[in-house]
């Protein structure tokens, strides 16, 4: 258990469908922590997720201490496959534990070094992935794919936007 008044999980999905496609996972999670939709992938772009699980610690000053891709709690399964790992826990009950003492709490240059969007193709990227959820959510589906097509074609290691991208193909 991890707590306290000093300490606040926050989950967000980053969904364009909303509530009816985030809504069935935190109802089935059972949630006891802030649960969030962010149709427009705002989060995104605010901190260079390009894949899910990300996470993204936060101290008391509203610093980030630590950006990690691949943050899962456990080892899922889904029928025959794995996937996940349970490395990010030890991370996040050391950095409550410990705050800025943390062995694992990074400088702002090191948080901020590896994060993505620092290139014109990344930037062009995220504007199309964009204009490709203004499209969705106005009911043209046409345009939004082929927005979304050209975000992925600039950004291929944007997991986040194939599978945003995905998640609207019909199976």
């Amino acid at each position: 258990q991890v707590g306290g008044e000093n300490f606040e999980i926050i989950a967000v999905a980053q969904d364009s469908a909303g509530e009816n496609a985030a809504g069935p996972f935190y109802d089935a999670a059972n949630a006891t922590y802030t649960t969030l939709i962010d149709t427009n992938h705002a989060l995104s772009s605010l901190f260079s997720l390009v894949n899910v699980p990300t996470g993204v610690l936060i101290d008391e000053e509203g610093v980030m201490v630590r950006h990690d891709e691949d943050a899962y709690s456990k080892v899922h399964s889904m029928g025959p496959f794995e996937f996940g790992n349970d490395r990010y826990r030890p991370v996040v009950l050391d950095w409550v534990a410990n705050g800025a003492d943390s062995v694992y709490a990074k400088s702002p240059e090191e948080v901020t070094a590896p994060l993505r969007g620092g290139t014109d193709d990344e930037a062009q990227a995220d504007a199309l992935f964009k204009l490709g959820v203004y499209f969705y959510q106005t009911g043209n589906e046409e345009l939004a794919n082929q927005y979304w097509d050209e975000a992925q074609a600039l950004q291929p290691a944007s997991w986040n936007m194939h599978r945003q991208d995905w998640s609207f193909l019909d199976p």
